[in-house]
């Protein structure tokens, strides 16, 4: 059979990858019913759907033509650094690292290092625009965790905390 778009193919293929993982990963943990949901319930079913939308995607590129047949460029290395940077910093500032001795910096200084990395993966980078996304999220982040949701974990620095 001939790949009529390599783009949908490979990304369905992607989806049907981590779909099958969550829902091997999920098989160890209980599932339980529909009407009584085990930790298990939710990543199973995740991963379920997500494995079913890579099988249409993979299937769509197997039988829609497409121009050129939509094929796959370059690595975009650049964005591709900032991005998975951008998520590794926030990880570590929003717990720290005991065994490297960085101490947790809590999720508002967490959110604002994550915003201006990721920031960079774009041509166009303009500080203060930077600025009021990352200001926007915090809050945004701060009511409907700590707030809304009472989750415990570190908002603050930790000097400011003591």
């Amino acid at each position: 059979m001939n790949i009529k778009s390599q783009k949908d193919f490979f990304s369905g293929l992607m989806f049907m990858g981590i779909g099958g993982a969550f829902a091997w990963g999920a098989s160890t943990y209980s599932v339980g019913t529909g009407a009584r949901m085990g930790p298990g319930y939710f990543p199973l079913m995740l991963g379920v759907l997500l494995a079913f939308i890579g099988s249409l995607i993979t299937f769509k590129a197997l039988v829609v033509e497409t121009a050129g047949g939509d094929k796959i460029g370059k690595w975009a290395w650049k964005p591709l650094f900032f991005i998975i940077g951008g998520n590794v910093t926030f990880g570590i500032l929003l717990a720290g690292v005991a065994s490297l001795k960085i101490p947790a910096m809590g999720m508002i200084v967490g959110i604002y290092a994550l915003v201006f990395i990721t920031s960079m993966a774009e041509d166009g980078w303009k500080f203060k625009t930077t600025l009021i996304l990352a200001t926007v999220l915090a809050i945004g982040s701060y009511l409907a965790f700590v707030v809304a949701l009472k989750l415990q974990f570190p908002v603050w620095p930790f000097f400011i905390t003591r």
